[in-house]
């Protein structure tokens, strides 16, 4: 069976968890083992050197009640919680998919031993009947019967978990569907607010100035749809749990307390903010309206590089940048082409 936690995974699952609420560390084991279920529960020896760990690389901090280290998450901590929203959500989706795995695993040993069981019961009961000792051949046969019922039991648990973990698991794919139409939606807004500001330069004639602003409103589109990304991941990963009755708070802009995508509400966005001074009309001109081009266009990449090494990028921020500066390549490529 594979490990349930892959390597750095319980890591960033203890910030999670520590993120929630300060806790002890044999409170974590505990809610660790809840929300598997019962079916997995982390020792001392795995928990608290990466608890030590997190706490020396300044993640975490504790504090020290009636005797016991409780723990708590620190700005850096939540800082980088932030930053793998991502990774969250697909950890989130790996633990329902381990406790299907656990839940499949344990319907094998328990029909194993079933059949084992069987097997040792009827040997004893044939050297029952050849001694003709009676009241043995009962007594195993009442074994049986005791372990038939505890068998059926068993199985009856381990199906119902494995039921619950892939309903759990369907939903959170469909609130990773949502998230994925509400990115799309919003580069459709942002190319279409950048165009008419475009266009509507272009009709004046006056294409330098369509450019500049062009580029402007680009970036701030692309400070505005970092921001609600973030937002709103945030918002659905917090409220969800690992557990198999609980839902995932998936990034999205539907993220609820485990109902994400399930209301169809979106987050109020955010203002797009100020243009950056190199994008105002008529900034730093020269006499060469090509090297001008040049530098607006070296400072809008500077702009958008700090922007990545300062709050980090995710896989879909990445994907939608890529549409982004693709279709804002092609306007302004056709609009310096002769007669654009």
């Amino acid at each position: 069976m594979p490990p349930v936690f892959a390597h750095g995974r319980l890591r960033l699952y203890l910030l999670k968890l520590l993120d929630e609420a300060p806790r002890h560390g044999y409170e974590i084991i505990r809610l660790l083992e809840e929300r598997f279920q019962g079916l997995y529960a982390p020792s001392a020896g795995t928990v608290y050197p990466r608890l030590a760990k997190l706490e020396a690389e300044g993640l975490i901090a504790h504090t020290t009640e009636g005797g016991r280290k409780v723990y708590a998450i620190t700005a850096a901590g939540r800082a980088e919680l932030a930053g793998r929203q991502g990774e969250l959500a697909e950890l989130e989706l790996e633990i329902r998919e381990s406790v299907a795995a656990l839940a499949a695993d344990i319907r094998e040993d328990v029909r194993g031993a079933a059949g084992d069981l069987r097997r040792q019961v009827r040997e004893a009961a044939r050297q029952n009947r050849a001694a003709a000792d009676a009241p043995s051949f009962d007594s195993a046969k009442e074994d049986f019967r005791r372990a038939k019922e505890q068998w059926k039991e068993q199985a009856r648990r381990a199906k119902e978990e494995s039921r619950r973990a892939r309903r759990d698991a369907q939903q959170a794919r469909h609130q990773a569907w949502e998230a994925q139409q509400w990115a799309h939606e919003e580069v459709r807004r942002a190319t279409r607010h950048v165009q008419e500001q475009v266009e509507e330069h272009l009709r004046r004639g006056d294409w330098p100035t369509g450019v500049a602003e062009g580029v402007s409103a680009l970036a701030k589109e692309f400070g505005a749809f970092a921001a609600r990304a973030t937002g709103a991941a945030g918002a659905g990963g917090a409220e969800g749990t690992a557990g198999a009755e609980g839902t995932a708070g998936a990034a999205g802009p539907n993220g609820t307390a485990g109902t994400a995508g399930a209301t169809g509400t979106r987050r109020p966005e955010p203002p797009a903010g100020p243009a950056p001074e190199w994008a105002e009309p008529g900034a730093t001109p020269s006499a060469d309206p090509a090297r001008d081009l040049d530098r607006l266009l070296d400072r809008f990449r500077d702009d958008i590089r700090d922007a990545a090494r300062d709050h980090g990028v995710t896989r879909t921020q990445l994907d939608e940048s890529r549409h982004h500066l693709a279709d804002a390549a092609a306007r302004i490529t056709a609009l310096l082409r002769p007669g654009g």
